[in-house]
C-alpha cells in the first residue's frame, strides 16, 4: 500500500466549509445554535491549548459554547455535580470532557455521565 500525504489544514478548512451552512440551517429553523459545553481540569498545558482551539471552532461556526475550567483539586463529586447540570442545560446539547484528567478522578465514571 502506498502512503498518501494529507494537508490536515485543508481538510479541516474544508469540512468547516461545509458545517457552516448547515450549522445556519439548524439555527433558522430552530432559532437557536446548537451548544457544546468544554470542562476542562487542571492546568495541562496541552489540553488549555486544544479547548482554547475549540472555542476559536465554535465562534467561527456559530456555535453556543461554554467553558468550565476546574481546578486540578476539584474533586470527583463538583465534577460530576457539573456534568448533571450541564446535561440538564437546554443550550447544551454536547459536552467536552478534556483529557486528561487529574489522577485522583475516575474518568471511567466521567464518561458515563456524558454518554
Amino acid at each position: 500500500m502506498t502512503a498518501a500525504l494529507i494537508d490536515g489544514k485543508a481538510v479541516a478548512e474544508q469540512v468547516l466549509s461545509e458545517l457552516k451552512p448547515k450549522i445556519a440551517q439548524i439555527v433558522q429553523k430552530r432559532g437557536y445554535p446548537p451548544g457544546l459545553a468544554v470542562v476542562l481540569v487542571g492546568e495541562n498545558p496541552a489540553s488549555v491549548a486544544y479547548v482554547g482551539m475549540k472555542e476559536k471552532t465554535c465562534q467561527k461556526l456559530g456555535l453556543y459554547s461554554e467553558k468550565y475550567h476546574l481546578p486540578a483539586t476539584a474533586t470527583q463529586k463538583e465534577l460530576l455535580a457539573l456534568l448533571d447540570k450541564l446535561n440538564a442545560n437546554p443550550r447544551v446539547h454536547g459536552i467536552l470532557v478534556q483529557m486528561p484528567l487529574p489522577e485522583h478522578l475516575d474518568t471511567g465514571e466521567v464518561l458515563r455521565r456524558v454518554d
